[in-house]
């Protein structure tokens, strides 16, 4: 059986970084705290989000101080999110899995409604068998149950699985399910980060791929 690859969206697929350090500090300016830059967002960035926040702020966010930032950093990324383009030769990479006539599917925490249209516009939907967002409140949320559900409605083998993310929180739902996952460098974490989980780090997409592709991973 080939392999399938699960892409993650935000910061993988989608070279949104810029905008969601943006949207980000638009998010901290509700509660009187500093910007931070991209390097400091990596540096920093875990999950759930709130622990993210609670690193920032000396303390974890009270549910009313979450829905304030959530909502706040909602409203600014999607100001933001159409001047985003895929990530250098996504396109090219999703287009050629499809033509060897294997799989590929999109499970991202983004919200689903928001993120359909998101990936429709892009020109990518096609090389997709499956677009998953998140549906229902965000606090806490990891991808693990997502997956699992995920690869249930697909009916496929969590085995001959590869998960493609740029996060800790893909390795982890990839471990979880029994699948296997690469992280890519360019998203929300830095490389250090990523060193230490135990699975094959990247500098490229390309570079992933071919991991997969090559039964390397």
């Amino acid at each position: 059986m080939s392999t399938h690859i699960v892409w993650d969206w935000n910061g993988t697929l989608l070279h949104d970084m810029a905008a969601v350090v943006e949207a980000s500090n638009a998010a901290f300016a509700t509660l009187g705290m500093a910007p931070i830059t991209l390097q400091r967002y990596r540096e920093l960035y875990t999950f759930p989000i709130p622990k993210f926040y609670e690193r920032l702020l000396g303390r974890e966010p009270s549910r009313d101080e979450w829905t304030v930032l959530d909502l706040a950093f909602q409203d600014r990324y999607q100001e933001l999110a159409d001047a985003c383009g895929l990530t250098e030769g996504a396109a090219a990479l999703l287009a050629g899995w499809r033509a060897d006539g294997r799989s590929q599917s999109l499970l991202s925490m983004h919200e689903h409604h928001r993120l359909v249209p998101q990936v429709r516009a892009r020109g990518i939907e096609e090389h997709f068998v499956r677009v998953d967002g998140r549906v229902g409140e965000s606090y806490g949320t990891g991808k693990s149950a997502y997956l699992l559900a995920h690869l249930e409605r697909l009916g496929q083998d969590p085995a001959h699985t590869v998960v493609i993310g740029d996060a800790a929180d893909d390795a982890v739902a990839a471990s979880r399910a029994g699948a296997r996952a690469v992280l890519y460098t360019g998203g929300s974490h830095t490389r250090e980060k990523l060193a230490g989980l135990g699975v094959p780090v990247v500098d490229t997409l390309a570079e992933a791929v071919e991991l997969v592709r090559g039964g390397l991973v």
